[in-house]
């Protein structure tokens, strides 16, 4: 197989002139060796301008989902770039807080929020709670009347739309977890009742199809849906969720986040919608401005079978593979533009069969062992998925600017491990 597409690099990549690996003008080899491996490298000048593009596309209002990637560093670069964060559990939004940013620049989501984080929410003044049942309408009105301020709400709507997405990343469709049903009549019993209420003031409407969605059809079909709905309402704003897929493997490709605000806008005003239009990008901020440095420890040749590669890491630092199926490429840091002849199995070091990083990676014929092996758009709901299973600590994360590496998440330590037993 031919090298790496290094469109599924990190915007300021580059290959130095011995063919090796450089993020933001630092050898990734030089990174690894300061911080060890596995390791997150991100390009911090690619995540912002995914931020301001972005803003650009959508406005003041459009948010950040933090779900994808979240730590301080992360919620401060969002903020500084003009995006709101979406937050999703009382964890999240303690670190969105702890970031320093303002509560009214969070937006609360979630379809279980307990009454301590719909406090703690309330209590931060965030900028807005989408409501997700009518067991949180309960929650929101019992605390309230118990002498808390009055937060604005969006009403989350299910549009009955399929995704053509992963089962398991598909929240649109009827038969889902989330929000109030549009053809069932619940979505409108929803907002009567948020309408009615004096604990919450409604201002619009929320919608997430799914997510890692190619198809920007969709979120036209999803908005077609919608229009009689929302248009009969005259609310102020619509948020249209996040969702927009990215590239991870030779041969994909996704539309930006500018053309997906076009879709999103001539979609919008074509149903005659006159809401303020918001959404909430998260994968397609940060997926692509990240790869994964593994060292390999194990080559497995079994004759007439397949080449087990082993590395690092494994299914605690990237369990999407094991969820979802999800594809991957994998190179060597040491010489991008090298052919990947040879056909391996990349694995990690947990008791796990199905701890698989890339079921069929193309790889160059002369891996050895001690090799970095680096494996490209691991910037979204890897670190965030990660586990501490077998016991392995967690990864650093490293942000890459102008020439400098600086540790934004340190490694997790042996002693960290012990950290919450009594």
């Amino acid at each position: 197989m031919s090298a790496l597409p290094l469109q599924l690099l990190p915007d300021n990549s580059s290959v130095l002139d011995d063919g090796s690996l450089a993020v933001a003008g630092v050898p990734v080899a030089d990174i690894a060796a300061e911080f060890g491996t596995p390791l997150f490298v991100y390009d911090e000048d690619h995540l912002r301008s995914r931020c301001r593009e972005a803003v650009a596309a959508f406005g003041d209002g459009v948010a950040y989902a933090t779900k994808a990637f979240l730590s301080v560093a992360m919620a401060r670069l969002a903020h500084e770039e003009g995006m709101h964060l979406d937050v999703a559990t009382g964890g999240e939004l303690h670190v969105a807080l702890s970031a320093g940013v303002p509560g009214d620049r969070l937006v609360m989501h979630g379809n279980n929020k307990s009454s301590a984080e719909l406090e703690a929410a309330i209590d931060g003044g965030v900028a807005r709670i989408v409501v997700d049942s009518f067991d949180e309408l309960d929650r929101i009105e019992a605390i309230v009347e118990g002498g808390r301020s009055v937060p604005d709400v969006l009403v989350r709507v299910n549009p009955g739309v399929d995704a053509h997405t992963h089962e398991y990343l598909t929240t649109g469709v009827a038969d889902s977890k989330f929000g109030f049903g549009l053809e069932s009549g619940s979505a409108n019993r929803a907002v009567e009742r948020a309408r009615a209420s004096a604990a919450m003031n409604l201002v619009g409407l929320h919608a997430h199809i799914g997510s890692q969605v190619f198809a920007v059809d969709s979120f036209e079909r999803a908005i077609g849906a919608l229009a009689p709905f929302v248009n009969s309402l005259d609310l102020p704003e619509l948020s249209v969720g996040g969702g927009l897929g990215v590239a991870y493997v030779a041969g994909e490709t996704a539309p930006s986040i500018t053309e997906w605000g076009k879709v999103v806008h001539d979609a919008c005003q074509g149903a005659g919608i006159r809401a303020r239009i918001t959404a909430e990008p998260g994968r397609a901020i940060v997926a692509t401005g990240s790869i994964t440095v593994y060292t390999v420890g194990t080559i497995k040749r079994i004759d007439g079978v397949r080449t087990y590669v082993s590395v690092d890491g494994g299914m605690s630092d990237n369990p999407r593979p094991v969820l979802y199926g999800s594809g991957y490429e994998a190179f060597l840091p040491r010489d991008v533009m090298a052919d990947r002849d040879l056909e391996v199995r990349v694995v990690g070091k947990h008791c796990e069969s199905g701890d698989v990083i890339v079921s069929n990676a193309s790889v160059p014929t002369d891996i050895a062992v001690g090799d970095l092996l680096a494996t490209p758009v691991t910037g979204a709901y890897g670190f965030s998925m990660g586990s501490n299973y077998n016991l392995v600590p967690r990864p650093a994360v490293v942000f890459v600017a102008e020439g400098q590496a600086e540790l934004v998440v340190r490694r997790e330590t042996m002693d960290d491990l012990l950290s919450r037993d009594v």
